[in-house]
C-alpha cells in the first residue's frame, strides 16, 4: 500500500468532479487493487467485508471504523453481523468516489483487527 493511509482526508464542499477513468485505476492500484481486499463498484463506491471470529470482535472493529470516521470527518455506511463488518465508502455530496475515499479505505485496513 501506498503513503494513502498517512494521508488527511479533507472533506468535500461538493461541485467536486467524481472520480473516473484512469484516476480512479491509479488510486485503486495505490489502495493495493484486489489484493487489498477492497472494491470498486460500479465507478461508485469502494466496498470490503472484514471477518471475524464472533460478534464482539466484529462490533469492537466497528466502533475503531467510527472513531477513525470521525477523526477523519469521513463517514462510510458499515453493517454489522455476526463476524463479519462490510464497509461501503463513496462522498455523498456528489454521489462518487474521491481521494479522501481512498484514504479511509487505507486507513480502514489498518485498523487492529
Amino acid at each position: 500500500m501506498s503513503d494513502l493511509a498517512s494521508r488527511e482526508c479533507i472533506p468535500c464542499r461538493g461541485g467536486v468532479p467524481k472520480l473516473e477513468g484512469a484516476d480512479l485505476a491509479r488510486l485503486y492500484d495505490e489502495l493495493g487493487g484486489t489484493q487489498s481486499g477492497w472494491a470498486v463498484v460500479d465507478d461508485h463506491h469502494l466496498e470490503r467485508e472484514f471477518r471475524f471470529p464472533d460478534f464482539k470482535t466484529a462490533l469492537e472493529f466497528t466502533n475503531q471504523l467510527g472513531a477513525l470516521a470521525e477523526e477523519q470527518a469521513h463517514h462510510p455506511d458499515i453493517h454489522l453481523a455476526w463476524g463479519s463488518v462490510t464497509v461501503q465508502i463513496w462522498t455523498h455530496k456528489i454521489d462518487g468516489l474521491v481521494e479522501a475515499d481512498f484514504i479511509y479505505a487505507a486507513k480502514a485496513s489498518q485498523l487492529p483487527r
